[in-house]
This record gives C-alpha cells, structure tokens and sequence, in this order.
C-alpha cells in the first residue's frame, strides 16, 4: 500500500522528474520509498549470509507477487534513470529476426564457475542480492550494475520470506566453489531453518 501511494503522487510529477536527467532538489528515496541507492548496496545492506537479511529489489515477469520489494520495471524504470548512483534497470536484448534454420545461440557473455552446489557464495566484494525469476535475469542484473563481474543464483529454501523465486547475488570479482561456503542454517521467524540448492556461478568473460 505504502508502494501504491507513493507511486500516485510520483505519476503527477513524473514528467517533470523524466525531463530533468539530474535535479538536486529530489530525493530519491523520499520519491519512491526504498535506498536503492550504491553506498546502501542498492537496498540490500546486509548480504544474503547475514542475520536479518533481506533482498533489495526484484527483476521479473510478476511483481504483483512482490509488493514489499521495488519491481525493476515500468515507471520505476524511469524515475531511477534520472538518478546518478543508483540501480538501474536492465536493458532487455532486441528481439532476434528470424532465420531459417536458426543460427547457434550467441554467447551471453558468462562462463559458468560452479553447478548445483548447496553452498552460496560468501564474500568480501559483495555488492547487492535481490530475487530474480530465472538465471538469465540474474546475469541481466550484473549487466546494469556497474563493477559487477559475477553472478550467484541458487534457492535460498525456507528463507527470503519464504519465496521460492532465485536469490541472485552480485559480486565485483568472479569466485569459485571455494567461495560458495554460505550453506544457510538461520532459523527463520516460524522456526524453520534455510539452506541453500541449486547454486550455480557465471563470471564475466
């Protein structure tokens, strides 16, 4: 509801806050209700592994699923834009014309590090975690944040409010399986205690 009214009274003067790409006399979080800006690691100022955690953002086909979350899409897109210092929105690809027969997938620019493990990476060059629909949205994530080289996207069960949807962690350099030593165990607010499968790492090319 909070998100709702925000975004009412920001639709009015939108047009004005689109027109000007840098205006100091507007506080971004005061306009859409959440720090999403690089010193708050873009509303997740405690990492994944840390007590009390929780993602800052979500990227995806359904944010209705997601109020309590700022969904990276449509007017938000556009507000954030204005802003230096703050997340931006993926770029989504153009579509592909189409060819007959179809050419090879092109790379998208990642090499896999480590599959399927059960332990998320855990590390100093942390910079901000959100959920995330599929694998490819994670990588879309790292693409628009500056400095980010490598991408962790694994289930967190029981934990992040229970969501079933991909944790997608970001860091500034690329680690291995040596790395991925966060294998949950917090006991969450009904009593269950998370762990974490399904975690795969990209690194930049």
């Amino acid at each position: 509801m909070r998100f709702a009214t925000v975004f009412t009274a920001v639709t009015v003067a939108v047009s004005a806050v689109v027109a000007a790409p840098q205006f100091p006399g507007f506080d971004i979080i005061s306009i859409i209700g959440f720090d999403l800006t690089v010193g708050n690691k873009y509303n997740a100022p405690i990492p994944p592994w840390g007590h009390g955690s929780k993602p800052g953002w979500y990227y995806g086909s359904n944010p209705h699923n997601f109020p309590q979350y700022p969904c990276l899409g449509g007017i938000l897109c556009k507000i954030l834009e204005c802003f230096p210092g703050v997340l931006h929105c993926p770029i989504p690809p153009p579509p592909h014309p189409p060819h007959n027969p179809p050419p090879p997938p092109p790379s998208d620019g990642y090499h896999q590090t480590f599959s399927n493990l059960t332990g998320a990476t855990q590390a100093g060059d942390y910079m901000t975690f959100g959920l995330v629909d599929t694998v490819a949205d994670c990588k879309a994530m790292c693409n628009s944040v500056v400095g980010c080289n490598f991408v962790n996207s694994y289930h967190d069960v029981n934990g992040k409010d229970g969501s079933t949807q991909l944790t997608c962690s970001l860091f500034t350099a690329c680690h291995d399986s040596s790395d991925a030593d966060n294998r949950g165990g917090q006991t969450q607010p009904n009593g269950s205690v998370d762990f974490i499968t399904n975690s795969d790492g990209w690194c930049q090319n």
